[in-house]
């Protein structure tokens, strides 16, 4: 059975309705290891030996987040700056994530059409992700359509769970991946 490594990464879990929604649908699944980062470290210090441990006895990866300013968490950045280091996920010898999946579930608080051309952000969310392609294109992780939980602002609960449900199944695929 796959093993699925679940990154989370808000600065306010507690006050996350959506991202705790999100959390807690993909928590009970079998084979699945939920870790939230700012619950580990509040203080930002990154305990580099656990996080590629962690990356090394999972099969797959999914980040989590909330876009903030049109990336994610500072939490998550720091992590990838700590974690993805040259020798251990790129570079010549640098292979523990090659063909590992990477998921990507992001939250947005604008709808669809704030993140098109003609929308509001003047982008689509998967356009302004692109740096997360790049970083599984250098550690050699295979990059998969980004989840988005767009909307975020006005979901009615209704929403949420259906929303959460399909996260559920999204993560659940890995195990086939």
């Amino acid at each position: 059975m796959s093993r699925i490594l679940v990154l989370t990464a808000h600065r306010f879990p507690d006050e996350s309705r959506v991202n705790r929604a999100l959390i807690e649908a993909v928590r009970p699944l079998p084979g699945v290891t939920v870790h939230e980062l700012m619950r580990s470290y509040p203080d930002y210090r990154i305990d580099v030996a656990h996080e590629q441990a962690l990356l090394q006895s999972h099969d797959a990866l999914v980040m989590m987040f909330p876009f903030y300013w049109y990336s994610s968490p500072a939490i998550l950045s720091e992590w990838q700056d700590a974690v993805l280091t040259y020798g251990f996920a790129y570079g010549s010898r640098g292979t523990q994530l090659h063909g590992k999946p990477l998921q990507l579930v992001v939250s947005t608080g604008g709808d669809r059409q704030a993140y098109s051309a003609q929308g509001y952000n003047r982008y689509p969310a998967a356009d302004l992700l692109l740096p997360f392609q790049a970083m599984a294109n250098l550690t050699g992780m295979d990059y998969l359509p980004p989840h988005l939980v767009q909307g975020v602002n006005d979901l009615s609960d209704a929403r949420l769970a259906q929303e959460a449900a399909g996260v559920a199944t999204r993560v659940q695929a890995l195990f086939t991946a």
